[in-house]
């Protein structure tokens, strides 16, 4: 029984509101689990996906916080 954890960043949304649309959660639970299915031949039944959608103040790169370590990269010259 595979489980496929899924986590995106709630940017650009309210508190409370998804950051992606349900067709698109849909989208990705397909995508997923036929995946799952052509490369390592596991049912579509016996496949779950799980999506979690993670407030951007919860959320770290690069040993910093998301919108400071984006501060930074932006600062840099290119």
């Amino acid at each position: 029984m595979p489980i496929v954890n899924i986590k995106v960043t709630r940017e650009g949304s309210g508190p409370g509101r998804s950051a992606i649309t349900a067709e698109e959660k849909a989208a990705l639970i397909k995508g997923a689990s036929q995946l799952l299915l052509e490369v390592l031949h596991k049912s579509l039944e016996s496949t779950f996906v799980v999506i979690e959608e993670v407030e951007l103040e919860n959320w770290g790169w690069g040993g910093l916080p998301v919108p400071e370590y984006r501060k930074r990269l932006q600062a840099k010259p290119k």
